[in-house]
């Protein structure tokens, strides 16, 4: 895994030849204002020396993720790049109970409706999961016949029922807590949303187009490391959450993940929207 970051001392001679340096596993990128072209030829040198140490898996510093041409050039190519947006499904259980405590609501008299058409072996380990601790699963899909057997599977071993709908009018029309996990902006506009409702957007780009619509979107966050003192030394360059995130490989089992984030005590320490405000609850 490498870490990707610009030069904190400008430099005259990298900044014009767009010298880009390695050290051990850190890629040094050259400071300075950055045009369209310079942009994208930056991100053709980066990937070239993935190719030469035969690595994809990165991590792109806080100020580099918001050079949108560079990111994007990057994105083009067969790298990993470590942004959380994976680590966000793995955390759902975390951040919900980020925003209960926050409102001061309990587990076991919430309901969560969670709206997913790709129904895999991690979004079944979230909802058995979540069926431990909350009043009620709903889930909201295009495919029931894939969640029957799972339905009856959950019920004998936790002892609780999932709902399992696709009603546009009504499946969400009282919905306070929406996990979207991969619902398009298109087709959740589609549906009757609670105004108030609070929508966690694992897609991290969505916009509820309702008039009425007064709730909040979160479609980002942060992460306190508390066992891992390298993150701290990190954590003005680097998102914690991306650095957390590289130490996986995404196909390892949704278990094995879980266990691990309890084991390193990790705690949601912000959320926010679309637009990077940090997001407070009443």
């Amino acid at each position: 895994m490498y870490y990707i970051y610009e030069n904190d001392k400008p430099s005259l001679l990298c900044n014009t030849f767009n010298i880009i340096k390695l050290k051990g596993n850190k890629i040094i990128l050259p400071n300075g204002e950055k045009n369209e072209k310079k942009q994208i030829k930056l991100a053709k040198k980066t990937y070239k020396i993935m190719e030469m140490v035969s690595n994809i898996k990165i991590v792109l510093s806080k100020k580099l993720q918001k050079e949108t041409i560079y990111l994007n050039q990057l994105q083009t190519y067969p790298l990993e790049i470590c942004d959380g947006r994976w680590l966000f499904f793995m955390l759902l259980p975390e951040i919900l109970e980020y925003i209960l405590e926050k409102q001061e609501i309990k587990k076991e008299e919430s309901i969560v409706h969670i709206l997913v058409n790709d129904i895999n072996e991690n979004v079944i380990g979230l909802i058995k999961l979540l069926t431990e601790t909350y009043k009620t699963i709903a889930i909201v899909t295009k495919h029931r016949e894939k969640l029957r057997k799972i339905e009856n599977q959950i019920l004998e071993e936790t002892g609780t029922a999932i709902i399992v709908m696709n009603n546009k009018r009504k499946s969400l029309l009282k919905a306070k807590f929406i996990v979207n996990i991969d619902f398009p902006e298109e087709f959740i506009n589609q549906y009757s949303i609670y105004e108030n409702a609070i929508i966690l957007d694992l897609l991290g780009n969505t916009k509820i187009r309702k008039k009425r619509f007064n709730g909040i979107v979160i479609s980002n966050y942060e992460i306190i490391v508390s066992n891992k003192a390298e993150y701290e030394i990190e954590e003005k360059l680097f998102f914690q959450k991306d650095l957390y995130e590289a130490e996986f490989y995404k196909k390892q089992p949704y278990i094995y993940v879980r266990d691990k984030i309890k084991k390193d005590k990790i705690k949601i320490s912000a959320l926010y929207s679309l637009n990077g405000n940090i997001l407070k609850f009443s």
